[in-house]
């Protein structure tokens, strides 16, 4: 079967207002900066997005975050955006705070098709409030769902038109689990390449799990901080 799509509008075409969104990377390591720009052309709002951060303020989804297009954030660290932090301590915004692990696992539970995990990490906390706990061989384990998320917008470095991927090195972080996750999984990689082309023993993500997928332009791949020092 043939994914392949023109590029990123066409991708996200259908995403609408309130949708529930994944995206990968790990600060800004990996993040589809194509399909989040063209989010911004679209003007979609209402959106929950899922992503281990919020990328900075004039980058990744911080653009969306500037154009009030972020009803709630969910992630595990956010210190990189400004305008983040205004909208949080404003009211604007929604927050939930998860632990990193928590939210890997609760992305790979929502791909496996379990219903919810059981961890450690959060019980005594304020993570913890209005949630269930069990005892299992004497120790606590706080109950965390699995995810629901509309679509999964994840980057690659390297894909085929059946949607099969291969993430590099660390830009792979977030992306393979929030692949399997979403109900509809859109993928821009950096090299769309024939069917076969492909070492099957490479591929991280099989396109089974993959709906849309478009070679993506202009990646920027930035540094969120660069500290130098003079020789």
């Amino acid at each position: 079967m043939n994914k392949v799509v023109t590029g990123a509008d066409q991708a996200i075409a259908d995403i609408q207002d309130g949708s529930v969104l994944m995206l990968g990377g790990f600060g800004l390591c990996g993040i589809p900066e194509n399909c989040i720009a063209a989010l911004v052309r679209k003007k979609v709002t209402g959106l929950t997005c899922i992503s281990n951060n919020a990328g900075v303020d004039d980058f990744g989804i911080g653009l969306m975050l500037r154009q009030r297009q972020v009803r709630k954030m969910i992630s595990s660290y956010v210190g990189e955006n400004a305008e983040f932090e205004r909208q949080l301590l404003s009211g604007e915004l929604e927050v939930e705070l998860i632990p990193q692990g928590t939210l890997a696992t609760r992305c790979l539970a929502a791909g496996y098709g379990m219903p919810a995990i059981y961890t450690p990490a959060g019980v005594g906390t304020e993570v913890a409030s209005g949630k269930e706990t069990r005892i299992f061989q004497g120790k606590e384990y706080l109950m965390e769902l699995a995810f629901e998320a509309d679509f999964a917008i994840v980057k690659a470095w390297k894909g085929d038109p059946h949607g099969n991927l291969i993430f590099r090195a660390t830009s792979r972080n977030f992306n393979p689990l929030m692949a399997m996750a979403g109900k509809i999984t859109i993928a821009e990689v950096e090299e769309l390449v024939p069917a076969g082309q492909l070492d099957p023993d490479q591929i991280h993500t099989p396109g089974i799990y993959v709906h849309r997928i478009f070679q993506g332009t202009s990646y920027e791949k930035r540094i969120e901080q660069r500290t130098t020092r003079t020789r």
